[in-house]
């Protein structure tokens, strides 16, 4: 064989191999891709939804990768329910030819459902959704409909009378041939919610325990033990008065060695007036509530103060903005407290967290928060060790906290993608991301 010939086999092999990929990369023109490309574009706007299943199960649709490309946009939002499981609200809003076209479903999950129950249900439902915008296309001479008549049954009492009881117990434990740490921590939990009350009761306990060991020189060895406990107890009831307004009962019992609390109690009534509707929670509230209420404590150490024990009179103001929108969701957190024998002796705090689409593919997302901190009487008069210090074991004098994150993400290429192939993984595919971040 000649250096010519070696040379023109891989460009031969090229050329062949370009001329199937391009052969492959034809658009079918068959009849029942050309009724496809009539199904409506969908946008399924649910980050935590296994989207792979959906594609897979619902194939009477297109799906974009930009609301703003889409007939229908689907948004799935979720919200837990009284005896532990979730409640999924399907929010169908139509556009273009579909504008004004909306629906509201529902689905709910029991905590005891598996992953797969909780898909093959929410796909059952959106699939549900989906008629009513299909059924406008020539698709609709491919459905047909069908009744499974449920079976007559006695109404159903529950025994529990709405209760749901969780217990947990967990343990984590590391170290090496210098260090050794162990952390036990449990909790119990009985809950009941209805339409007009809602009760919550929960205790928990953690126990940390770490050792160091090091040399200072060839014959110094010296042994470093740190151990810190918290116990608490948390207790609320809450009344519903009106689609808008609700009252409240706040307790809570605790002890914590990096607190400096041997024991410490506190309630707090409270009320609380939501500028929209409490039905309308899984798209958008708007919460203010105030809280007034008496606090005793017994501390460890004495104080900087020089304070053994103690009653405290406080009371907080907070306001809470959470809209989940068709442009991205936000969230908003004020919070104030003051300690009423020394107004100056107070604490506020903020936090949000926002994601928005700027356009198409690219959204800007902020998560951040900071706290002014003019309260912490239960500091120790005792200097701290530097084990206590660096092992964050004991709390330390501060006058403000801040943390965040910011970033944007941007997504281009096919605005749809109907196919799912889970070989590999994730690996390739779904166009091209571009994410960064700052911390």
């Amino acid at each position: 064989m000649t250096r010519r010939t070696i040379l023109l086999v891989p460009f031969l092999l090229s050329l062949a191999l370009g001329e199937n990929v391009s052969a492959q990369m034809k658009p079918a023109v068959d009849g029942a891709d050309v009724l496809q490309q009539s199904a409506p574009k969908v946008y399924i706007d649910c980050s935590l939804c296994d989207q792979d299943y959906i594609r897979t199960e619902i194939s009477f649709i297109n799906y974009v990768r930009d609301r703003k490309q889409a007939d229908v946009h689907v948004m799935i939002t979720q919200m837990y329910t009284g005896s532990g499981g979730t409640e999924y609200t399907l929010t169908l809003l139509g556009q273009n030819a579909f504008d004004g076209v909306n629906d509201t479903l529902k689905y709910n999950a029991n905590k005891t459902d598996t992953p797969d129950m909780n898909r093959k249900g929410l796909v059952k439902v959106l699939k549900t959704g989906l008629v009513r915008y299909v059924i406008h296309t020539p698709l609709a001479d491919y459905f047909s409909v069908s009744y499974n008549k449920p079976a007559a049954g006695a109404n159903v009492v529950d025994k529990w009378d709405y209760w749901v009881f969780t217990t947990n117990l967990n343990s984590w434990f590391n170290g090496e041939s210098q260090y050794k740490s162990s952390q036990v921590w449990g909790g119990f939990t009985a809950s009941r919610v209805t339409e007009d009350w809602k009760f919550r009761f929960s205790t928990n306990m953690s126990y940390n325990d770490s050792k160091y060991e090091f040399q200072t020189d060839d014959t110094t060895t010296v042994v470093s033990r740190s151990i810190s406990r918290s116990q608490w107890f948390n207790g609320s009831i809450v009344k519903s008065i009106t689609s808008h307004w609700s009252i409240g009962l706040f307790t809570s019992v605790n002890s914590a060695t990096y607190s400096n609390i041997d024991i410490g109690t506190h309630a707090q009534p409270g009320i609380e007036y939501n500028i929209f509707p409490y039905s309308e929670s899984t798209r958008r509230q708007l919460r203010i509530g105030y809280q007034i209420g008496a606090a005793t404590r017994r501390y460890i150490d004495t104080t900087i103060y020089f304070k053994k024990s103690e009653t405290l009179f406080d009371h907080t103001l907070s306001a809470t903005l959470s809209l989940q929108q068709p442009w991205g969701s936000t969230s908003v957190t004020l919070s104030g407290t003051q300690f009423l024998h020394d107004l100056s002796r107070n604490s506020f705090s903020i936090s949000a967290s926002t994601s928005i689409r700027v356009f198409e593919g690219l959204s800007f997302n902020i998560y951040g928060g900071y706290d002014a901190v003019h309260n912490q009487l239960s500091l120790p008069k005792s200097s701290l060790t530097p084990e206590e210090v660096y092992q964050q074991r004991r709390e330390l004098a501060k006058s403000y906290s801040y943390w965040g994150s910011f970033g944007m993400s941007y997504s281009f290429g096919s605005i749809f993608n109907n196919i799912v192939n889970s070989r590999f993984g994730n690996q390739g595919g779904g166009g091209t991301t571009i994410i960064m971040t700052s911390e």
